[in-house]
């Protein structure tokens, strides 16, 4: 029994354009031709296309079945990987939805971890304070993390924050610093000053290194903050 290129797609289940494509990049042989010129496929050919098929449907690519040959019919050391590989994809999408609940139960922001985010939430940061936290929060150490997190739960919009978020550029020597002593006395600043009583230590353990990130948010807070802000806030770590 021979079959034309056409048949052999629709016993296989497949289509003439990827029966071609087997053949292009050499996972089936080219069959004999009979007297018309046209091809002439056999079992071994169905059965291998039926064998790529069932492969290519668990997952492995078409690269990976070229590696495997013709000779073995159970790729045991192949599917032990593509099943390691699922188990770790089902782990990634298992911790991706559990983020989701947590973002759509309580609509918190997508920018932050998720343990983060509700914190940050309901937190009534400034555009400009929130995006530093987003930054700030992609640098710190996981503890770190967790102890600005924590002073930020009961963060809450002072008077001088307000104004510290309105100072213009040539606010006077006296404002500059009542504002760096109001800030200094809010309990977010006084909590984090007393889990890390020297300003650099919030930056103790990042993963990227504490000289990275003193250079990545003096960047920040050049674009956020205009000079009279930075100077408050230098002098409220100071």
């Amino acid at each position: 029994m021979a079959w034309s290129t056409s048949q052999l797609a629709d016993l296989a289940g497949t289509t003439l354009r990827t029966i071609r494509h087997y053949h292009d990049v050499g996972l089936l042989a080219q069959p004999e031709r009979r007297a018309n010129g046209y091809k002439s496929y056999g079992v071994p050919h169905l059965v291998r296309v039926l064998r790529i098929k069932r492969l290519t449907d668990l997952g492995l690519s078409l690269g990976q079945i070229a590696d495997l040959g013709d000779a073995d019919e159970h790729p045991g050391e192949a599917l032990r990987l593509l099943d390691a590989e699922l188990a770790a994809t089902i782990e990634r999408l298992r911790r991706a939805r559990a983020e989701l609940a947590l973002l759509l139960s309580r609509e918190a922001p997508t920018d932050l971890p998720p343990d983060v985010a509700a914190v940050i939430a309901e937190a009534d940061l400034s555009p400009r304070d929130r995006s530093f936290t987003v930054v700030l929060a992609q640098l710190l150490s996981p503890e770190a993390l967790s102890v600005y997190a924590g002073a930020l739960g009961g963060y809450s919009k002072d008077p001088v924050v307000v104004e510290f978020d309105a100072l213009p550029v040539d606010a006077d020597e006296g404002t500059r610093q009542r504002l760096a002593e109001g800030l200094r006395a809010l309990p977010l600043v006084k909590e984090v000053h007393a889990a890390f009583p020297d300003p650099a230590g919030v930056y103790a353990g990042a993963p990227r290194g504490e000289e990275f990130v003193v250079r990545t948010m003096g960047k920040v807070l050049v674009e956020l903050y205009n000079e009279a802000q930075i100077d408050v806030l230098v002098r409220v770590n100071g």
